[in-house]
């Protein structure tokens, strides 16, 4: 941000903790036919959520959030992370959801999310990501549409988001399928009932609230097509995560790899 201040000084808004402000004035622009993008911590998005439904969901307006510090945020505590915004997202009508696993899918799907017409939000952690090799060239990616990283057998892993490398992990161990599913909303369908049809455990893996979260969306598209098939969801647990480095806390809440290949093996047993 302080880059793009001193380069763009006069397409750069500092509105400083005023979060409802942010989101009605982001709202006002796109009225007047800008593209806003809000850039906004997740935990604090929270502040500004009646306006993001009346100011901008509701009038359907075209204005991309930028999802800082979404999921667990090591020493910045409870009061920082991005518990809460696929579930508080996901129910608000027009709204596109996306999830990158790595830099280069973030960098991509801000672009899409900016292209697109419309209310959207990238989610993105605190901190550094895995080291991805970022493509230069912008590409809109296809809304909706996840992406197969490995091809198993049985157990089908959903990945949403930035806990990639350790499904991948858990997958060798299990020679498991694993999807970067990219998008929380919308769900691709196509994909997920294909994998639904082919396995026989599904898998949902978010640096989120496992209450109304990514796994809870392909819990109601299973439901809604009246497929059964055995289900394990995984993220963050309904209590809030005391202040450690990031990977302490993942451990915590279970979703070091470790935690994931033993969950998915005790719920394997019980099949």
């Amino acid at each position: 941000m302080v880059e793009f201040s001193q380069r763009f000084p006069e397409r750069y808004e500092d509105v400083a903790i005023a979060e409802q402000h942010a989101v009605t004035l982001a709202a006002g622009m796109a009225c007047e036919g800008i593209k806003p993008v809000v850039a906004i911590y997740s935990t604090f998005l929270q502040r500004g959520y009646d306006q993001l439904i009346h100011d901008v969901a509701i009038q359907n307006l075209d204005v991309l959030f930028a999802l800082d510090r979404s999921g667990l945020v090591g020493e910045d505590g409870a009061t920082h992370a991005g518990a809460y915004d696929l579930s508080y997202l996901r129910c608000v009508p027009n709204m596109l959801i996306m999830a990158p696993s790595d830099e280069n899918e973030t960098r991509q799907l801000l672009y899409t999310g900016y292209r697109h017409n419309g209310p959207a939000a990238v989610r993105y952690p605190r901190g550094t990501g895995p080291g991805a090799t970022i493509d230069k060239t912008m590409t809109a990616l296809p809304i909706g549409k996840g992406v197969i990283r490995r091809k198993g057998s049985i157990v089908a892993i959903l990945n949403f988001g930035t806990l990639l490398g350790s499904a991948l992990i858990s997958a060798e161990q299990l020679d498991a399928t694993v999807v970067d599913m990219r998008f929380v909303k919308p769900l691709d369908r196509e994909l997920i009932l294909e994998l639904a049809n082919s396995h026989e455990l599904l898998v949902t893996i978010e640096e989120n609230a496992v209450a109304g979260g990514a796994g809870s969306a392909v819990n109601e598209l299973l439901a809604e097509e009246a497929v059964v098939i055995s289900m394990l969801q995984l993220g963050l647990p309904d209590k809030l995560i005391d202040h450690a480095n990031h990977q302490q806390q993942l451990e915590m809440a279970g979703l070091d790899s470790q935690n994931i290949l033993r969950r998915i093996q005790e719920r394997l047993d019980r099949l």
